[in-house]
């Protein structure tokens, strides 16, 4: 069957809800605790292991087949705009253009010459920038846009183009 990332996500997120629901009813269900003045078989509450982990089993083979088509799918195929950049590697980039962005800003948003305020010295002393804050400035805007249209092609890809996933429902 066909999905997109998008919905490929979705139905994983949707499995993985799945299973840490049994997990939640297994860990409650599985033992219990009962005074000694308590008929045992009125409180048991109702639990069958074998058929859980049957279920289990089931739920974690298909959101195995949904993580590995997603991988494929993220290290085949390419973003439009970047060259051979794959998913998975705009995957990696994203992080590390937001702390460049992170970093430029900063630099961008200083002075040439910022006094530093120290209270316990009497000795003023400056902060002095040791670059074009103007450059700092030009960097951060590319790579703000850099990676809004990373961004964008990310999107874009998630939401049409589509994986083929052996039948998992």
């Amino acid at each position: 069957m066909k999905y997109t990332s998008a919905e490929a996500n979705k139905l994983l997120k949707t499995l993985e809800n799945k299973r840490n629901n049994i997990l939640r009813r297994e860990d409650k269900a599985s033992k219990f605790k009962v005074s000694s003045t308590e008929n045992v078989e009125d409180l048991r509450p109702e639990y069958d292991f074998a058929k859980t982990q049957k279920e289990l089993a089931l739920i974690n083979a298909k959101i195995r087949k949904i993580k590995h088509a997603i991988n494929m799918f993220n290290v085949t195929h390419t973003l439009p705009g970047f060259g051979d950049l794959t998913i998975d590697q705009a995957l990696v980039y994203m992080p590390q253009l937001r702390e460049e962005i992170r970093k430029l800003n900063d630099m961008a948003s200083s002075l040439p010459r910022e006094r530093i305020e120290d209270f316990r010295s009497n000795i003023v002393d400056y902060s002095i920038a040791n670059f074009d804050i103007d450059e700092a400035v030009s960097a951060y805007e590319e790579e703000s846009e850099r990676l809004t249209l990373l961004q964008l092609a990310l999107d874009k890809a998630n939401t049409t183009e589509t994986i083929e996933i052996e039948e998992v429902l």
